[in-house]
This record gives C-alpha cells, structure tokens and sequence, in this order.
C-alpha cells in the first residue's frame, strides 16, 4: 500500500487520447458554407499528437543513473543515462528496451540495476510485468500468462532488493490473487488468495498484506489484519454511494490513513483504528471538492503534503522542508504545475516535469543539496506555447440548478464570439477533466474551433451528493448538463448555434451518441469514439474482473431486468431514426471495456436506414488509440470532417 491501492475497476476507464472522425455521412444543409475563424492554423497536425521526443523521467535508486522514455522504430522505449560524480546526466543514452509492437504503458526502477516495465498485447489490456537488467540488456517476461492481467501492487522499495507484490487474475479470471515475484529468477509465491471478492490490497511498510478491499457491488467492506499471518476482520462497511479509499499505514503500523466521505459530503483525509474502523483524526478537508492524495517521506517518515483539485491542483504542506523545497523549485521554473515523477533513495535528487495548459511539460533534474535545476528535455520542442491557447475555468446552471464546473479554450485571434464549437464530454463517467496540456484541445483550438469540456454530475471530486445524482441519469439529466452546456455557449454569444459539433470517447463516445439521438437539434456533427451504443449489451460484454461490479453498475446504470424501459430509453442504437447530424465511429477491435459489438450495432443500424457512416477500426488497438500511426490516422480524418461539417 506504499504505492497506494490499486484503483477500483466499476468506471468505464482511463481514455487514452485520440479521435476519430467522419468524411461522407448525411448532414444538415448549409454547413458546408461555415468556415472556422480566422486563426494561425500552421501548425502541423501530427506536431500535436507524435510520440514525445522524450518523457517520463527517473532517477535510480542510488542516484548514479537517471532514466527515460523515448521513441524508437515509432514505439516508445526505455534508456538509461550515467550520472556524474557531480550527480550531472554524462554520456550516451543506452537503450535498454527494444519494443517494437506497442508503446511501453510505462516503468520504474527495482533496486540500482533492474527495470521493469508493463505491457499489454494490441490494447487487450492483459498486461505482462517484464524485468530488464540494466548492465547487460537481458531481459525477461516475468508473467507469460495467456489472459491474464498483472498489476504492480507494491515495490517493495524498502523490504527488498529483488522482489515485488503483483497481483494476477490466474487462477480465476475474475479475481486478483496476490503473489512475491523475485524479478531476478522469476520465481513467484501466493501469499494472498482472494478469498472471492476483495477488489484490492494493501500492504503496511514491511510489505505485509494488511489490508483487503471487498465488493459485491452493492456494499463494501474494508478488512484488515494484524499481520500476514492472522486471519482478516471486517472493520467498516457502506454502500456504494459512500467511499473510503486506504492509502498507507502510520509509520509504525498502528493506524491507518485513508480518503473517506463516510458520515460527510466531500472526502478528506482521516486516520482510522485498523482494528475497529473508528475514525481517529481528520488531517485535511476542503469545504468545495475531494482531498483524495496524501504523500510522505519514506527517508524521512513525515506526512507531506495532501492534494486536492479545485480547477487545478493544490496542495496542503505538513512538512517545512518539502514545502520549502517545492518553494525553491517554483521560483525557478516559474508558473508552472510541478510533478516529481522520480527520486533517490536519499530523497535529495529529483526529477520532475514542470507543464501547464500551453505545454507538454519540461522535464528537469534538482540537485537539493545544491538547489540546482538542470534542464533534461522538452516533451514536445516543436510546440511553441506562444501559439497555443488559453484553457480557462468556467462555471454554468443546470436546469434544475446544480453548478457546473467545466474549461473553456477559445482559439486564439478570434473575439471569441459566434465560434464553431466541439463539445467534448469525458469518458468515465466517474472521472473527471483537469486543467492542462491537452492536444485534442489544442489541436482543435489550432484550427478555430473553440472546445467547451464540462464536469457534469457524477464527476468525481465534487463530493457524494453531485457524484449520486448521476444515478440511472444516463441519457436524462447527465446529458441535460451537456446540453445545458451547449446553451450556455450560446447564451454568452460564444457558439454559433449552427455550427456545433459534439465528440466524445467511452463514455463521452456514449454521450456522443446520446446527443445526436435524444437532443438531434443542437449538433451539426458528431464523433463517436469507443463509445457504448446498447446498456444493454454493454453490460454483457464487460471484462470477467469487472464482474463484481455488475450489481454496482445496475444500481448506478440500470439494471436489465428491472429497468428495461429506462435503459431502453437511454440507448442510443434504439434511437437511430432521429439522427440528423454526420457520424463517425471510431473503435479498436480488441476493446476489452467497450466491445467492438457497441459501434458494430450503431453503425450497421445506420446503414439498414441507408446513411452512410464512415468507420474506422484498428486491428492492433483496443479502448482508445494507443500507437502513434494510428493517433496519426484518426485526428488526419477528423480534421477533414470538421472542415467539411463545421
């Protein structure tokens, strides 16, 4: 649990960026005369979404390399770099991954020598946990499991120099035992059988098991235990509108920090009794949105700072000597977010990447013990912020009163009035938009459009109240928050009200759709990506360790059974008759969350009507586009139909 625990998996998901689009359907009249603004458009398109030129940043544990992330045969890959004995980056970059088929999902650092990496199989998202040894290149799939998913669940950072905790759904497909994996042998261990419906873990600082997390949808239990060896106790229980998420113990294994709306609206962070439940301490809460983030020394053995977004991330200093190291790293790079992404084991050297709305971020290396910043990289160079857009926070009513948090980018060298518009909902659709770089925003922003991204009820970070009215609002009052949205644009003067379009992925695929179906009035054009078109199918063809969430996902979606008219109501493919505006749908064949059957049934519906329809679909993806090509592909088309359409 040093590592935190491993997310719950009832939302839709984590939607990687990208879009698809459109060329020839059937459209409204008139729209091919709308031209976008007038505005520096130079800026080519494949500039916004190439592989960075290098990223993801860390140093090893002994502070004698730092790491890296960057492209090779078009795929990212990792290399390694010697520091100096003035802890300086010297040399050449050595590569020590040679991935050909799929970007690496990401990597980190197992003692001074070992690497280790994930990676999924064409977007299946059955992630393998490879190890590399740095000196000679060797390298080795520590879980060559067919079907099976592996996630780290804990480093093990001060328990051992070779092993870590995984968890695998080996044994059965719906459950996650876990397993001591020693990265140098591979020899692997249970040393937690999930005793059938723990959905995460959670380890104390000696990398004990303490913690299990169970749901039957409906309600959930936190249990702990005192050591491995003794058997769990269930200490809170609540139902599904409710939370507590543990996050890691005291530093003397006693009590137990944890994120918890329990017995209030918004979620703040508390200290529990691990054995009876009781809340002992609140340490942060904040009156408008979720503190869900704690962080600590491990060197040191503080609590540092909480974290908590309003329209940007902010941050609660508990420690002098954190707060004031951010302080000194702040009045050198300037107004920017600051993210470590990586330290040593001494905690004095750091790297971190500095970004905001305008870039992908600068990454750099802080010596403490000099209070020096050495630049290492631009992610994207070829980006000049002076050229991209404002992404501002805004703020609208709901119908029936609720206020909407949302962000605002207007392409620049417009009076922003009377604009093309993309409305552009999020996926999740417990999730939520943040402030920042993000390159379908600014791509589009490039080409004149403004984009109005709205964090309707049921985004998380806005407290229990606003994330249960989304309840079986799919369709109804969630898509009512977007279309509110649309006349809020237009009230401000800010949307030419024939020239909007909606797009969307996962769930904001779904909304997508919803919108052209329910409300076929307000969108000119649409783009449906990986979206849901049928509740009812979708709910059948949900990944097998999604499955005790189902009864989560009746209650908060509907239930088939018993909400056949709702649900009926709410799906967009029973709705295809109402669909005025061009369509694309863009999806990935080995979509584990949002089956290719989703986009098949809109899209074969459409053409039994006769309206052709354009559909792309990627063989070697999944639930979004992960490889750059194919990034390439999908924005290419879609800037053709939004020129076409908008």
């Amino acid at each position: 649990m040093k590592n935190s625990f491993v997310a719950s998996v009832v939302a839709l998901g984590v939607i990687l960026s990208g879009i698809g689009c459109s060329t020839n359907p059937a459209g409204k009249s008139g729209a091919e005369d709308k031209k976008p603004a007038s505005v520096d458009s130079n800026i080519p398109l494949r500039d916004f979404f190439k592989n960075s030129e290098q990223g993801r940043f860390q140093v090893s544990p002994d502070g004698k390399y730092i790491s890296l992330m960057k492209p090779w045969n078009n795929r990212m890959n990792v290399f390694v770099q010697s520091l100096s004995a003035d802890r300086l980056p010297t040399g050449e970059q050595k590569q020590i991954t040679e991935v050909k088929d799929r970007d690496l999902a990401g990597y980190f650092w197992k003692g001074d020598d070992t690497i280790l990496y994930s990676k999924d199989f064409g977007g299946d998202e059955n992630f393998h946990v490879f190890a590399v040894d740095i000196a000679s290149g060797k390298e080795k799939d520590l879980t060559p499991f067919e079907k099976v998913r592996t996630d780290v669940i804990d480093d093990l950072e001060d328990v051992s120099d070779t092993d870590v905790l995984i968890q695998m759904n080996k044994r059965n497909s719906e459950i996650f035992d876990v397993y001591r994996l020693n990265v140098k042998t591979g020899e692997m261990k249970m040393v937690a059988e999930n005793p059938g419906k723990f959905e995460a873990w959670g380890t104390d600082h000696n990398g004990e098991i303490r913690v299990g997390v169970e749901s039957d949808g409906l309600m959930t239990r936190i249990y702990t235990r005192k050591s491995q060896n003794d058997k769990f106790n269930k200490i809170l229980e609540f139902d599904y509108k409710s939370s507590f998420d543990p996050l890691f113990f005291t530093f003397d294994n006693k009590d137990l920090y944890g994120s918890s709306n329990l017995g209030r609206d918004k979620s703040a962070i508390v200290k529990i009794n691990p054995v009876t439940g009781k809340e002992k301490q609140v340490l942060f809460k904040h009156p408008e949105v979720d503190v869900d983030g704690l962080s600590y020394s491990k060197k040191r053995k503080v609590i540092t700072a909480a974290t908590y977004t309003t329209w940007k991330t902010e941050f609660k200093f508990f420690d002098h000597h954190s707060k004031s190291r951010y302080e000194k790293i702040k009045k050198q790079i300037g107004d920017y977010e600051i993210i470590y992404t990586g330290y040593n084991k001494n905690e004095d050297l750091f790297t971190l990447v500095a970004t905001s709305d305008k870039t992908r971020g600068h990454y750099y290396l802080y010596d403490e013990t000099k209070d020096r910043l050495t630049f290492l990289a631009d992610v994207s160079p070829w980006l000049n912020p002076d050229k991209l857009a404002t992404m501002k926070p805004i703020k609208y009513k709901s119908r029936d009163g609720l206020t909407i948090n949302g962000y605002l980018t207007l392409p620049n060298g417009t009076d922003g009035k009377n604009l093309p518009v993309i409305i552009n909902p999020h996926g999740g659709p417990w999730a939520r938009d943040d402030w920042g770089f993000n390159p379908e925003v600014q791509f589009l922003a490039s080409r004149g459009y403004a984009v109005l991204q709205m964090n309707y009820r049921g985004s998380t970070g806005y407290g229990k109240d606003f994330f249960t009215k989304s309840f079986k609002q799919w369709g109804l009052k969630m898509q009512d928050d977007i279309s509110d949205g649309v006349q809020w644009l237009i009230s401000q003067g800010i949307a030419d009200p024939k020239r909007v379009c909606i797009y969307g992925a996962s769930y904001g695929g779904y909304a997508t759709l919803a919108g052209i179906t329910l409300t076929p009035e307000l969108y000119e054009c649409a783009v449906d990506y990986v979206g849901v078109s049928n509740l009812f199918t979708f709910m059948k063809t949900i990944p097998p360790y999604w499955k005790t969430e189902l009864e989560k996902m009746y209650a908060m979606v509907g239930d088939p059974a018993k909400d056949i008219e709702l649900m009926k109501a709410a799906s967009p493919v029973f709705h295809v008759d109402k669909i005025r505006a061009p369509l694309f749908v863009a999806q990935g064949a080995k979509d584990p969350r949002v089956n290719i059957d989703e986009s098949n049934q809109i899209v074969n519906s459409l053409k039994k009507r006769g309206v052709t329809v354009e559909y792309m679909v990627k063989p070697d993806e999944g639930h979004g586009f992960h490889n750059e090509e194919n990034r390439f592909d999908f924005y290419e088309a879609m800037e053709g139909f939004l020129k076409a359409h908008l």
